[in-house]
């Protein structure tokens, strides 16, 4: 199998995983020209960024070290495209990071709350 191949059934079983936990899928895979946002869910009333991260074991690192401070900005300026061409107001929203190593799932809340875009 290719990394994009791997890469979307990761994505698929993230979906997955987070439903099982109470969340609500939005929206998969959004692109703008600049940026992907993986996974895009509600977590209660929360709009939730995703990024989902996977590792077929430890050679490379951890999963969520992939993403850098230059990912996360792509993400949050994905984010700002998306909220502003559903013209979404006064929403909590949060960016999240799901790491897969193996067998093993990290679920990382509120990790860009840093960025001030």
């Amino acid at each position: 199998m290719n990394r994009r191949t791997i890469g979307s059934e990761y994505e698929k079983k993230a979906a997955q995983f987070l439903q099982q936990r109470g969340c609500v899928i939005v929206e998969m895979n959004y692109r703008t020209k600049r940026a992907e946002i993986d996974i895009i869910f509600l977590d209660g009333d929360t709009l939730v960024f995703g990024e989902i991260k996977y590792r077929k074991n430890l050679c490379y690192g951890m999963p969520l070290e992939a993403v850098d401070e230059k990912k996360a900005r792509r993400i949050y300026q994905g984010a700002r495209q998306y909220i502003y061409e559903r013209q979404i107001e006064e929403m909590p929203m949060r960016f999240d990071c799901i790491g897969i190593c193996g067998n093993e799932w990290t679920w990382e809340k509120d990790v860009f709350e840093w960025i001030n875009g």
